[in-house]
């Protein structure tokens, strides 16, 4: 993840230097080349070096062929088949450790990783043979200095949360801090080098544009605001709710269940009714769904849970491809590839540190309800309680008690998401109120 991210800003630019096809079999090559260093990794050093390539080549692959899709389809036929691109992406997310699982179980964990190589190889032939496009060969310079201090800027930036989650830190301990200075620094000095590059790797015009900053900001917020909520549903579900691993997991499916036919309705709208309109009527729903989602308690139904999810799906699925087709229409054609990857990077940035914050409040708040019930517990179960769940053989009264204290993290939790979904709300009202068509779409470029 901390390469996807990275590098996700830097190959946008590069296919926007080089072309998409050429920039696109790369990437491709390299996510094979890290599956194969992965799967035959022989510790978990080089596995590390292997995940790291195949980040490097995912940075471009999701932005990238958005980029191409535009390229290739008109704009009508492009807003639906976008649409679809946001569901279909989840359904690999569900089906994978089911496939993983089975890989796992019934031969070994080296077809994890290995299996990507056929399908990467089959996927690269089909789209060297079958993708045409021109290009100028005029010589374009690379922006070394911006590329890199963007890559030292987003490490010291993400470096904080992974030390954070993994590592033990406080947010407040001196090394989270200074990692946080130093990419504030850094991006300080990013700024200033892409004002005088030639080509800049990430244009600061791209910042006066009024879609692209509102929804830049939409996605952070939103990102930030209701991933760590919605990851770690799971672990209420089991240890609230009584499901097992299997069905905690599946009963976010409900979200799908929601996303999927908003997703597809809004792809056949967005060319028909002011986008700024559709946003803002979709995003009621995550408003309605996370204030449902801030009132579970110990005896919450399944029935609720599903009804919850199912609304914030039919809520956020104007989100899917909706996001990714305006900021394509409101750039010039040769700044989408790079315009799509800012907007992706800080959507990416959003998720990343919101998982991280999300988990620390609530590890924080179990530990805190928890720590007035240990002298009930058994010896070396505290820390256990916040991150392994409720242990078994505790008496019924006590177990009551645990689960309320969960009840009530989650509620927080949620409760925070409740408030992050109605900024989002707000930030809706600044998008423009227009309806994206080819003609404006055209005059807007030629405008700049």
């Amino acid at each position: 993840m901390l390469a996807v991210t990275m590098f996700m800003p830097i190959l946008g630019k590069l296919a926007d230097l080089y072309g998409r096809k050429r920039v696109y079999l790369s990437c491709m090559a390299l996510f094979i080349a890290g599956s194969i260093v992965s799967g035959l990794a022989p510790s978990m050093a080089v596995l590390l070096i292997g995940r790291g390539i195949q980040g490097i080549g995912a940075g471009g692959l999701m932005p990238l062929a958005l980029v191409i899709i535009g390229e290739t389809y008109p704009l009508e036929q492009r807003a639906k088949i976008q649409s679809l691109f946001g569901p279909m992406m989840i359904i690999p997310q569900l089906l994978g450790p089911t496939v993983g699982g089975y890989l796992v179980g019934h031969v070994n964990w080296h077809w994890v990783f290995l299996i990507n190589i056929p399908v990467g190889l089959v996927a690269a032939a089909v789209l060297a043979a079958g993708m045409r496009e021109s290009r100028g060969e005029e010589k374009r310079s690379i922006d070394w200095a911006g590329a890199s201090t963007l890559v030292l800027a987003l490490l010291s930036l993400l470096l904080a949360p992974v030390l954070v989650d993994n590592q033990g830190y406080a947010w407040k301990s001196p090394i989270i801090l200074a990692l946080l200075v130093l990419s504030c620094l850094l991006f300080a000095l990013l700024i200033r080098i892409e004002s005088r590059a030639k080509e800049p790797i990430i244009p600061l015009h791209l910042f006066y544009n009024r879609n692209v900053v509102v929804l830049s900001v939409l996605v952070f917020t939103l990102m930030l605001g209701i991933m760590g909520g919605i990851a770690a549903f799971p672990f209420f579900a089991q240890n609230v709710m009584g499901l097992t691993p299997t069905a905690s997991g599946y009963l976010t499916l409900a979200f799908m269940a929601g996303a999927i036919p908003a997703s597809i309705l809004n792809g056949f709208l967005i060319t028909r009714v002011a986008y700024r309109k559709l946003f803002i009527v979709s995003f009621t729903l995550p408003v309605v769904g996370f204030w449902l989602l801030s009132r579970i308690h110990v005896e919450t139904s399944v029935l609720y849970i599903v009804a919850s999810f199912l609304i914030l799906g039919i809520g956020l699925g104007a989100l899917f491809g909706g996001d990714n087709l305006i900021v394509q229409e409101s750039v010039d054609k040769k700044d989408s590839g790079i315009a799509l990857s800012t907007v992706q990077l800080i959507q990416s940035l959003g998720a990343t540190i919101g998982l991280s914050v999300f988990g620390s409040l609530l590890s924080n708040h179990i530990r805190t309800g928890v720590a007035d019930l240990s002298g009930q517990l058994p010896p070396g179960t505290l820390d256990h309680v916040e991150t392994g769940g409720i242990p078994p053989g505790l008496p019924a009264e006590l177990v009551t008690q645990v689960k309320l204290v969960f009840a009530q993290s989650f509620q927080s939790m949620f409760s925070i998401s409740f408030v992050f979904v109605i900024l989002a709300f707000f930030v809706c009202w600044f998008l423009k109120n227009e309806v994206l068509s080819s003609e404006r779409t055209e005059v807007a470029q030629a405008n700049g």
